[in-house]
């Protein structure tokens, strides 16, 4: 019924939220496993100034094959007849490669990206900008990037008054040093940062972290409370500068454990792989009443951040396995974990291989980790409380975190 009474309207609204509504459905077909075989894509939002899967290519969606070719035949329709928000969602469409078999065919969005943009579709202009910027399907042009960036921004495009100002402080895309005009365009960005983009406030905040110029005056104060409006709005960094202010007391911010584990919290939960390493710091030792003493979880987030790559968790984890913290104690896993931190270049990490190298061949005695490190004393260390209390200092003094 909804099929048959869009095909009798000229309405380029219905039309397009129907073209819309079936992309969903693919999405919901594919999620209930009706068309396995298709290619998992990011899906593009409903019309709106800033909606789209261009910040977060990760979600993934198996479009159902018939759905879907009837929603982009209806906004390819639409797009021809100069309807913003389908030649927008087209060209994201393609960009991400749902239109387009799993490949991003920039050269098919960008001109439908410029089109929408002449009609006033601000996120449209932004991404024609990205296009001319970074060379998306037109060669490089940064004089043009920086006239859509501007028609953008006008309408207060966060993302386009962010990359402006960045440009205009560090002279980009032949802009030179404005000082001034960077400041403005930045201070309105952090006015109207969302969640999509909220890295504005966060990158104005370390501005006024350590002052910068004549008229960005120094305060901590401030500097964290942009921080907070950025982290509030999903952004990682700013989430883990909170979690180690106050943990440490920094940037004027009181130590206060239930804060740190929110803000450490929310930056690992966006893959912040240091914070990841702060959370299992936290759990290590507890900080009651706010946080119980769970070694599992302390694994848990140690190995997380040892697969996003970082080294001092992947020595991390290898301890936690030959010692069996959190974990089933593994040497040979252990071992494994050693080698790919080793490989990335921790020093902790070659010295463990080279002992348990050494006593394999019978040179030596591998010291017992879990009896030296457990009683809060790193070998050849003398005894100490850490600022942060007995059991901070002494995971601290394990050298994991």
């Amino acid at each position: 019924m909804y099929r048959a009474n869009v095909k009798k309207t000229n309405d380029p609204a219905i039309q397009y939220e129907f073209a819309v509504f079936m992309v969903n459905a693919a999405q919901e077909a594919a999620t209930n496993g009706l068309d396995d075989g298709i290619q998992r894509q990011p899906t593009p939002q409903a019309a709106r100034d800033l909606d789209g899967p261009y910040v977060d290519n990760s979600t993934p969606a198996i479009a159902h094959s018939g759905l879907l070719r009837e929603a982009k035949q209806i906004l390819q329709k639409l797009a021809d007849r100069s309807y913003p928000f389908a030649q927008y969602y087209l060209a994201d469409g393609y960009s991400s490669g749902l239109f387009s078999k799993g490949k991003e065919d920039h050269e098919r969005a960008f001109p439908l990206f410029v089109a929408a943009s002449k009609h006033g579709h601000a996120e449209a202009g932004y991404r024609a900008a990205l296009c001319y910027e970074f060379g998306w399907g037109t060669r490089k042009d940064p004089l043009k990037a920086v006239q859509f960036y501007r028609q953008s921004a006008s309408k207060n495009h966060p993302g386009a008054m962010l990359r402006l100002g960045k440009a205009c402080l560090a002279g980009d895309m032949g802009l030179g040093n404005r000082y001034r005009e960077g400041l403005k365009w930045l201070k309105r960005a952090a006015e109207s940062a969302d969640f999509q983009y909220n890295s504005a406030p966060f990158d104005l905040g370390l501005l006024h972290e350590t002052g910068y110029g004549e008229d960005v005056f120094q305060d901590e104060s401030y500097a964290a409370q942009l921080f907070t409006q950025s982290a509030d709005l999903g952004h990682a960094e700013a989430n883990y500068r909170l979690g180690d202010a106050y943990e440490h007391g920094k940037l004027t911010c009181p130590p206060d454990p239930a804060l740190s584990v929110h803000f450490y919290t929310g930056a690992a939960q966006r893959g912040h792989p240091v914070a990841m390493m702060a959370l299992c710091a936290w759990y290590m030792i507890g900080a009651e009443p706010v946080l119980d003493k769970d070694e599992n979880e302390a694994y848990e987030w140690a190995r997380k951040a040892a697969e996003c790559g970082l080294p001092k968790a992947e020595y991390a984890v290898g301890y936690f396995t030959e010692t069996g913290i959190g974990c089933r104690r593994d040497p040979l896993e252990a071992n494994v974990w050693y080698v790919k931190a080793a490989g990335h270049g921790d020093e902790r990490a070659k010295h463990r291989i080279a002992a348990i190298g050494a006593a394999a061949s019978g040179a030596t005695t591998i010291a017992p980790m879990s009896d030296t490190w457990k009683n809060g004393k790193k070998p050849n260390s003398p005894d100490g409380v850490g600022k942060d209390g007995a059991e901070k200092g002494r995971a601290k003094r394990w050298l994991l975190f």
